[in-house]
């Protein structure tokens, strides 16, 4: 069987996963990969958990179940990200609605969630701002931080430039029962929070030059809209702009959190310096790249 997973219903299911695997391969997606996702997508289909798959590796399947499990295959082979095909995607401690609305979230993006959870500020933070919020991944996983820990913000505000992602965003406020703990407003950057102010303001702008964009591999560049990937010339136009329109939003002691590009770290320091920020910070992700900045206004 050459175009999907297989068509032999005589075959176990550890067989059909590793049949999975090598079709996933041979369309480009990487070894290391291709076991994992055809887990998922056996997982997704059949309605097991990835725990369950490895109990059940000698059942058989029916041609009418293994069906729309073919179709998924041909989807993830074809270049659709694997969570636009399965539709949702944990992240942090919550599981977001994802499809080509808004940028998938990534692992990085889960640190900066840690990042403003563990700094001293969250305990007393009143009011918390979300720019940019795309599916809402950052400011639900907060939001539910404080619901699980009764402390942190009390009022949560999330911001998009994007009338689809905002829409995307507010689904998945609805799924997880904090549809009335997240204000959403459309507008651009942080200016649309006036006369609101906050006490922590975070972002995962767009910072990929523009030129890098159109470099990037299609599973991103052909499906993630780019929106919400491009940063400009230099990546950081968005960004520039972020940083004076926060002065304005952010109350005394107030506190900036963003998600930045690999090699913009120097550039976000001088920023952040020239605008007027405090105990700046520039971190790094878990791969070791400069990943996160930070400041606060005094």
């Amino acid at each position: 069987m050459t175009t999907c997973p297989s068509e032999a219903p005589a075959d176990s299911l550890a067989r059909l996963l590793s049949k999975g695997a090598a079709y996933l391969c041979r369309h480009g997606v990487s070894a290391d990969e291709a076991q994992t996702q055809a887990e998922i997508l056996f997982s997704e289909g059949l309605g097991f958990s990835r725990a369950d798959l490895l109990l059940r590796q000698q059942i058989r399947l029916s041609p009418e179940r293994l069906a729309p499990l073919r179709k998924t295959f041909q989807r993830v082979a074809a270049g659709e990200p694997i969570q636009y095909v399965v539709g949702h995607w944990p992240f942090h401690d919550i599981e977001l609605k994802v499809d080509a609305r808004a940028l998938i979230p990534r692992p990085e993006t889960e640190e900066l969630v840690e990042r403003v959870l563990r700094h001293p500020l969250w305990a007393r933070a009143q009011t918390l701002a979300d720019i940019g919020t795309g599916t809402g991944a950052i400011v639900l996983a907060l939001a539910a931080a404080r619901r699980r820990r009764g402390i942190g913000p009390t009022r949560f505000i999330a911001v998009d430039l994007s009338a689809d992602a905002l829409a995307l965003a507010q689904e998945n406020a609805a799924a997880l029962g904090l549809a009335d703990t997240v204000a959403f407003r459309l507008g651009n950057g942080a200016a649309a929070l006036l006369p609101d102010r906050c006490d922590i303001l975070v972002s995962n702008p767009p910072y990929i030059a523009s030129a890098a964009v159109d470099a990037l591999p299609p599973l991103i560049r052909e499906h993630e809209p780019r929106l919400a990937l491009d940063g400009g010339e230099d990546g950081l136009i968005m960004i520039r702009q972020l940083l004076l329109d926060a002065t304005q939003v952010l109350n005394p002691g107030g506190r900036l959190f963003l998600e930045v590009g690999d090699e913009q770290g120097l550039s976000m320091r001088r920023l952040l310096d020239y605008a007027g920020y405090a105990q700046v910070v520039i971190a790094r992700d878990f791969a070791g790249h400069d990943r996160f900045a930070e400041g606060s206004l005094l």
